[in-house]
């Protein structure tokens, strides 16, 4: 006999225990915002169409831009809980759980114009929108009076029609063409259903045995726009797509070993071509990763660049970036998360750096080329410039060639590993790129000369006169100094002393006095002990002088 498990609130704790089953290497970090969503106390769901995102929060619906800028809000609604949106954005569906209704509201005039009762079909919790109809997944925790119903949105007042019924909590539900697509989040091994909804009532197609694929912890689900395949996503066994005819399944994006995380959200893009997916991430935090809906390959896995955890199921699509939401949950913060270009083709950046001189000008070149092969035109580069201290600072403009190429030419300051990192920012068709290179910058050469008396006498001023000289005629450095060592010999032996330090004056001259204290053989050592820009240098003079 098959166990089936309820398990309530360790759902939690059961999936981080699945995602330290996995031992990989931490996913690269891409770019991406994470924006604050004050005054709220916790977050539920996400839906984004016409450039705008729509996210359910306690009591109000936030509204944000595609760069996730916070532009608004409805508000007095009772419990919003999951989203839906039509393609246009003209139209946002939310289901409040507080009073057991759906709400359309106008996208332009942020606005309620339709609440629908659902008076016997408590808790309405997760939706799915296909052209006029609305499926609807409802139902109390910890209890078996869920189901799943649909609702027509093209008549005045709809009359919900039932599905599915007896179901643990609010099943996750996702609706396209006949198929509705649903399981039960909670519940171990879940068993998802398959229904043909072109018959009233609706006709279970079959269902897919839990036990048999492993299929616990239910994160989330959605459908292909045709409604020929559903993608479950199970802490145990990933992002699993089935056949929704024949209910055997057609593929996995990715695998275990691919996922060092749990699998916490899925979207697909309205085209169908693109699986965003999102994960609770190991020991660095949440990440995204997007497939080809087709050849099921990965084409982008992106680390989360700011604090939280994933909120589950909260992942959707708009244009070519994805968002989801973060819980801040030490500090009770919640964020929107972008990832940027994240389903558009990979556009690439090169940059080569060669060993350079600091003051000497040096020169780089890179390229931008786009996966299809077509020439970029003219594109602006942005180039940072990063120094051994940390000290940053962005290059004068540069921009490519129609082929692509282009050259950077900078003159680093200082010595030490020097990087570059060229930044392009995307378009409509390609994803930003960005590229960093290292050039190994050497010390300024510098070479020093001093002349003077070749004899003097004991206990009378000697003045030796120098000057600091470098490669190329660079400015010699504005505030340094010469060491000078002084060392005699005579019949009592051989005595050294440090003088005090030489200013190097602004033209690189710079003036030793010195009074020999006995006669004997004197030799000046004099050094220049070098800086971050400028190399060492070194040279003596000797001096005979008589006694007194």
């Amino acid at each position: 006999m098959r166990l089936r498990t309820v398990i309530g609130s360790v759902l939690a704790s059961t999936l981080a225990a699945a995602a330290g089953l996995v031992a990989t290497t931490a996913p690269a970090a891409a770019r991406d915002t994470a924006t604050l969503i004050p005054g709220v106390t916790g977050v539920v769901d996400t839906a984004a169409a016409g450039g705008r995102v729509f996210v359910s929060a306690n009591d109000r619906i936030v509204v944000a831009d595609a760069q996730g800028t916070l532009t608004g809000s409805i508000t007095g609604l009772a419990g919003p809980a999951g989203l839906a949106v039509t393609p246009d954005g003209s139209r946002v569906y939310a289901a409040l759980s507080g009073s057991n209704e759906i709400a359309e509201i106008d996208a332009a005039a942020l606005a309620v114009v339709r609440r629908i009762n659902l008076a016997g079909y408590p808790s309405p919790a997760h939706l799915s929108l296909d052209g006029n109809q609305l499926w609807v997944g409802y139902g109390i925790k910890n209890d078996f009076v869920g189901g799943v119903l649909g609702l027509d949105l093209s008549v005045a007042a709809p009359t919900p029609v039932q599905v599915a019924t007896r179901m643990y909590g609010a099943p996750l539900v996702a609706g396209a063409g006949s198929t509705v697509f649903t399981a039960e989040a909670g519940i171990n091994p879940a068993t998802p259903r398959v229904y043909d909804v072109s018959t009233t009532p609706a006709t279970l197609r079959g269902v897919i045995d839990g036990a048999d694929n492993d299929l616990s912890n239910l994160t989330d689900l959605t459908i292909t726009p045709d409604g020929t395949q559903a993608v479950s996503v199970f802490a145990t066994s990933g992002f699993d797509v089935w056949d929704t005819t024949t209910l055997t399944k057609v593929r996995s994006y990715g695998s275990r070993a691919d996922h060092p995380g749990a699998p916490g959200a899925i979207a697909i893009s309205p085209n169908g071509a693109h699986v965003g997916t999102a994960f609770y991430g190991s020991n660095y935090g949440p990440y995204a990763a997007v497939y080809d809906a087709t050849a099921g390959t990965k084409t982008l896995q992106t680390q989360m660049t700011h604090k939280g955890d994933l909120v589950t199921g909260s992942l959707s699509v708009l244009d070519g970036d994805l968002y989801a939401l973060l819980n801040d949950w030490p500090y009770n913060r919640y964020y929107l998360w972008r990832v940027e270009g994240a389903l558009l083709p990979a556009s690439t950046l090169s940059l080569s750096a060669t060993a350079a001189t600091a003051l000497d000008p040096c020169t780089m070149t890179g390229r931008l080329a786009f996966p299809d092969g077509s020439t970029p035109g003219a594109q602006p580069i942005e180039i940072t410039r990063t120094l051994p201290d940390g000290t940053t600072a962005t290059l004068p403009g540069v921009r490519t060639a129609e082929d692509g190429t282009f050259t950077v030419t900078d003159t680093p300051p200082v010595s030490g590993s020097v990087s570059y990192t060229a930044t392009w920012d995307g378009s409509p068709a390609f994803r930003w790129s960005k590229t960093t290179a290292r050039a190994e910058v050497a010390q300024h050469p510098t070479s020093l000369a001093v002349t003077g008396p070749t004899t003097g006498n004991a206990n009378k001023p000697l003045t030796l006169t120098g000057r600091m000289t470098t490669a190329g005629n660079v400015p010699t450095p504005r505030a340094g100094s010469i060491v000078v060592y002084r060392i005699y010999t005579n019949k009592n032996g051989s005595v050294g002393a440090d003088l005090p330090l030489v200013p190097l004056a602004a033209d690189g001259s710079f003036t030793v006095t010195d009074t020999p204290p006995v006669g004997g053989q004197y030799t000046y050592h004099v050094r220049f002990d070098g800086d971050a820009t400028y190399a060492y240098a070194y040279t003596s003079h000797d001096v005979s002088i008589r006694g007194a």
